[in-house]
């Protein structure tokens, strides 16, 4: 196969995993993912949410819970009361970590309002936008990790486009079971930039399920 059959081979290979798998952890929680405050503390929540060894439906259940509460900003939520912030992880289906995360919860708020004035553009500015450093400042929130700081950066691309394209091991584990580029800068030249983020998604998905492939 030619180079320039192979690279319209992989990218309609892209473009059908995009379509069909591509949709983003924001998507799912009704978070319209946009570079201002409010947005990015929701993707902060849903990201400490996805951190739990817990289903990610479930998780994102629970942020819609946490968001239909009026919990969108962390000034909001640290008007909330720590039963209101169990009772709505409950209800979200969080049970197992509810009581640890809803005081999780109001320390990430307090630490964004405390450091970076509730905006965490200020973190990625501090960092001066590179993903290792801002991974780290994610991870100065009790609750995410690396593999939280992963999905925050995966997803926050989509609106920090200085970053793209990001993929961590997940995302080239992906690529590599859908026959598609492990180098980074050939694996972001198959979709548009704006896309790259759902790409990552849906090779994420991959990756934890390649049976995903023979749909």
């Amino acid at each position: 196969m030619t180079a320039k059959k192979r690279s319209a081979t992989e990218q309609a290979t892209a473009r059908r995993l995009l379509e069909g798998f591509g949709t983003t952890f924001c998507d799912e929680a009704g978070i319209t993912l946009r570079d201002t405050p409010a947005p990015l503390w929701q993707l902060l929540v849903l990201s400490l949410l996805l951190s739990a060894r817990i289903r990610s439906e479930i998780a994102v259940a629970t942020a819609g819970e946490l968001f239909d509460a009026g919990w969108r900003t962390p000034k909001h939520l640290r008007e909330s009361t720590w039963q209101e912030r169990v009772d709505a992880l409950g209800r979200g289906g969080y049970r197992r970590y509810d009581e640890s995360t809803a005081t999780r919860l109001d320390d990430a708020a307090a630490l964004l309002l405390d450091r970076w004035k509730g905006d965490l553009r200020r973190l990625r500015d501090e960092a001066e936008g590179d993903p290792g450093r801002i991974a780290d400042g994610l991870q100065e929130f009790d609750g995410i990790g690396p593999a939280g700081a992963n999905i925050f950066l995966r997803e926050v691309q989509a609106v920090w486009p200085s970053l793209r394209p990001l993929a961590d091991d997940l995302v080239l584990q992906g690529a590599e079971a859908a026959g598609l580029p492990t180098d980074l800068e050939a694996l972001g030249a198959l979709v548009s930039g704006d896309d790259f983020a759902g790409l990552a998604a849906a090779l994420v998905r991959i990756a934890r399920d390649p049976g995903l492939l023979d749909g």
